[in-house]
């Protein structure tokens, strides 16, 4: 068989060429599975200390969806990392937050991406939101093994949903189960109090900007109460990643327009720190 015939037209492998699968992840793990975030070989019973990031808070509010993540990732008791980056889009509509092993959980959102780049090529059309999160959730089954050994991730995923006209929110565990979560959630080992703050502050009517604005004093409760969880340094103009998913699509909040929200959330804590009190009233 000549070189042409092996390789396959233009000197790519056949596998390339063949008709296949809209999974990118599940091309991979056939053609060449040691590509995938989970395909490293590691010592059986070996477990590793990595960097590790929390917290990542959503929560909706009418016509869309906002997500935002801390900037510290630590390992142990150090702060491996000061302004690592927790929360990506995961396509055009949509948007993922990492918590768990940085790196492995890093190499999963671009994989992720990937998935749903390539679904969209190979179909001409895009996957529904549920679809997208059952993409992620396949993909977090595949990383099961890792995760055993101490490099779990837990992504939060959320995006804008065109059947219901708003934001839903996706939480999973590592051994990929996939749960929908209502008006609000957060995972990372700041999420219990951020969690906490998402309840007193969640309304029904909240505008976009005063999401945001809640996201951000819900961050700042975890940082508060959690020593893995950073709290915006503004001495180094290190701000959490915002980002707002809506009819419009995914757009990240630039530093230049969340600084003055930041700043309106630290001095309310000068005189305030536990932050804002929910109201009584109906």
């Amino acid at each position: 068989m000549s070189g042409h015939d092996q390789r396959g037209f233009g000197f790519l492998p056949r596998q390339f060429l063949a008709a296949g699968t809209a999974s990118f992840a599940e091309f991979l793990a056939a053609h060449d599975p040691t590509m995938l975030p989970s395909g490293r070989v590691m010592p059986v019973g070996e477990s590793v200390d990595a960097p590790h990031g929390t917290t990542i808070v959503a929560l909706t509010y009418p016509g869309g969806v906002v997500m935002a993540g801390d900037r510290r990732a630590t390992m142990g008791n150090v702060i491996a990392q000061k302004d690592v980056e927790k929360v990506y889009p995961a396509d055009s509509s949509s948007v993922v937050g990492i918590a768990g092993a940085a790196g492995v959980a890093i190499e999963m959102v671009k994989l992720f991406q990937v998935e749903l780049e390539h679904y969209e090529k190979i179909e001409g059309t895009e996957l529904s939101l549920d679809g997208k999160a059952n993409r992620l959730a396949a993909l977090l089954r595949g990383n099961l093994g890792m995760a055993m050994q101490g490099l779990a991730v837990v992504p939060l995923f959320a995006g804008f949903d065109d059947e219901t006209a708003g934001g839903r929110i996706f939480s999973y565990d590592i051994t990929g189960g996939r749960y929908e979560e209502h008006r609000h959630h957060g995972v990372g080992s700041g999420s219990m109090f951020a969690r906490g703050a998402l309840k007193k502050l969640w309304r029904e009517d909240l505008g976009r900007d005063d999401a945001v604005r809640v996201s951000i004093e819900a961050l700042y409760d975890a940082a508060d109460d959690d020593s893995a969880t950073g709290g915006p340094d503004l001495a180094r103009g290190i701000l959490p990643i915002v980002a707002v998913v809506d009819v419009h699509g995914y757009r990240r909040i630039p530093d230049d327009e969340l600084e003055p929200v930041v700043r309106l959330v630290v001095a309310g804590r000068q005189s305030r720190p536990d932050g804002p009190t929910a109201s009584l009233t109906a």
